[in-house]
């Protein structure tokens, strides 16, 4: 699905649904970090007006979907609880500030990274609404997927941006993060760290 070179193994997604609660907390938080993140991005590069404005409209959208998440969490009687350490996103910067510099700026591979942890939530997001036989749930994952389709796209073509418009470099440079990706999903896989939801770095 969109960029990624590894799928979730089927398993994942069954074992997922059985616990939805838990699935609804990770989300609520990594909606949170996905507003911050591109609030830090945005600050960063406060020159840009215009990167400015589309991170904004995508962290508004992240904290509608916390709000939304949470108020799912407080109709099933769920404490929010503190956020878990996200063993997935950390691996993924550090494997991407490890590689060889690129001709692309830095920003690139700040906002492809954040493209695809949305490809990898889009993905997720489709296997639990085709795993869940509840239709509220379903109807939730189905719109968050759609969503982080959009995003997914948000990233990219703002990463296009950054790079003065060289969409040939930004593909080539997203394949190499994408094999990254998916050597990182296998690891945790195998190593029994699996994450309900690939959340946005902070």
């Amino acid at each position: 699905m969109l960029c990624l070179k590894m799928p979730t193994d089927g398993g994942w997604a069954m074992a997922a649904a059985r616990d939805a609660n838990a699935i609804l907390v990770d989300h609520a938080h990594c909606e949170m970090k996905a507003a911050t993140n591109a609030l830090s991005l945005a600050m960063r590069h406060s020159g840009d007006l215009d990167l400015v404005l589309a991170l904004s409209a995508l962290a508004r959208e992240e904290i509608e979907h916390f709000g939304r998440v949470v108020a799912v969490l407080a109709e099933r009687g769920v404490a929010l609880g503190p956020p878990k350490v996200d063993e997935y996103a950390a691996e993924l910067r550090r494997a991407t500030a490890a590689l060889p510099r690129s001709s692309v700026p830095p920003l690139v591979d700040r906002l492809l990274v954040g493209a695809l942890i949305e490809a990898r939530s889009c993905e997720r997001f489709q296997l639990l609404a085709a795993a869940t036989d509840d239709e509220d749930l379903r109807a939730l994952w189905t719109d968050l997927l759609a969503s982080e389709a959009r995003h997914y796209r948000t990233f990219v073509d703002l990463a296009v941006r950054a790079a003065g418009g060289d969409r040939a470099r930004v593909v080539a440079r997203l394949d190499d993060l994408a094999s990254l990706e998916g050597a990182i999903v296998t690891r945790l896989a195998e190593q029994g760290a699996e994450f309900p939801r690939a959340s946005i770095h902070g």
